[in-house]
């Protein structure tokens, strides 16, 4: 009996941590510049990819933004339920292979991301090499 509730509780803490670290969920992102929290952002799989999707804005004042410079289909398109991360591959303990678009200015990057512990993401946007480009941490929205 004790053999059995033991094994229960480790297969239990497994499957608690297996989820616990995995990419999927909504994440904060922060503002570079004022270090203001500016949406929320949620990591989705689909179709065996990553994408992630604004599904909060949270300055009021910008809620009906629309993206005036995005590419393609997503012009003049409200930011608000926008998918900005498209096509990330599980690689390792890193999602690549993918694109992340800022909806600020429409400019489209290659894109990885990697989890850093359970609550926080590093989302690196970056041209050519990803030694050319910036990084920033979302942290995980219960």
């Amino acid at each position: 009996m004790k053999k059995a509730l033991l094994t229960i509780s480790l297969i239990a803490l497994t499957i608690i941590s297996a989820v616990a670290q995995d990419v999927t969920g909504k994440w904060k992102t922060v503002d570079d510049e004022t270090g203001e929290a500016k949406s929320i952002v949620e990591i989705y799989k689909q179709n065996g990819k990553v994408f992630g999707k604004i599904v909060d804005i949270l300055n009021p004042e910008k809620k009906n933004a629309t993206c005036d410079e995005c590419p393609g289909s997503d012009k003049n398109k409200p930011i608000l339920g926008m998918v900005i991360i498209k096509n990330l591959e599980k690689d390792g303990d890193e999602y690549n292979e993918g694109t992340i678009m800022d909806p600020n200015n429409g400019k489209v990057y290659k894109c990885y991301i990697e989890l850093d512990g359970a609550n926080k993401l590093d989302v690196r946007g970056y041209v050519g090499f990803s030694l050319l480009g910036r990084t920033q941490t979302w942290t995980r929205v219960n």
